[in-house]
């Protein structure tokens, strides 16, 4: 399974480690996913997501339901 939120679509990319002397090598920034249950009061069942942290403000925010709805609208949820 790839390391991909399932609310906002967010993945690794790509950059510079900058040393002292300011070598540069590449490495990547990996997203920090979290798996977390949520509660859906208008179908009243659990879900289980990958979601990023940022994500879980969004959620606390917008509600789980819209959430849900905008990610299967953006592609990121099957």
């Amino acid at each position: 399974m790839s390391r991909i939120c399932q609310i906002t679509g967010k993945k690794a990319m790509g950059g510079n480690k900058v040393s002292h002397s300011n070598a540069k090598s590449r490495r990547q920034f990996k997203v920090n996913l979290k798996r977390k249950r949520f509660f859906v009061p208008e179908t009243g069942e659990w879900v289980t997501l990958r979601v990023s942290t940022s994500a879980l403000k969004h959620i606390n925010k917008k509600g789980i339901f819209n959430c849900l709805k905008e990610a299967k609208e953006g592609g990121f949820l099957a």
